[in-house]
């Protein structure tokens, strides 16, 4: 792993590499989805694959969920700032809103929208995983049962 999580935790500005850097893997889970080749080579490689994968989604999990957890902060320092600007002259309701259209806090709800759909794309990668998984077994069963010379093309 590169450590992504530890380079954004030290620098917010990390997290357009790190999206970079886990589109350019998605790319790259996206061929190890298919089904070509021969059964015993996929069926010994899966594990590792799910297993490197997973860890990679666990990662990007992490890093969304510390840039929510900015988000937080950032909210909660504007809406402070309106109430207490304002001398409870503002609603809670109000603040919350005038904290929302922050250009700061704006910004920073992109970088989590955006990184959410990188977190939603490997998701996509780990249930195709799954899925491979559960035919290779299926066609291990079926060649347990006789099919002997089965070869994905």
């Amino acid at each position: 792993m590169s450590g992504w999580f530890n380079q954004v935790k030290t620098d917010l500005g990390n997290v357009i590499d790190a999206i970079t850097h886990y589109e350019s893997e998605f790319e790259k889970a996206k061929l190890e989805v298919g089904m070509k080749g021969n059964l015993e080579r996929l069926s010994r490689e899966i594990p590792g694959i799910v297993a490197y994968r997973f860890a990679q989604l666990q990662e990007i999990e992490a890093i969304l969920e510390y840039l929510n957890i900015q988000y937080r902060i950032k909210m909660r320092y504007h809406y402070r700032k309106y109430l207490e600007h304002y001398n409870k002259a503002l609603s809670s309701r109000d603040a919350e809103k005038f904290a929302e259209n922050e250009d700061e806090v704006v910004a920073h709800e992109d970088l989590v929208n955006e990184f959410a759909l990188v977190r939603n794309k490997w998701i996509g990668i780990i249930k195709a995983l799954e899925a491979k998984q559960f035919q290779i077994s299926n066609i291990v069963k079926l060649r347990t049962s006789g099919l002997e010379d089965i070869n994905l093309t």
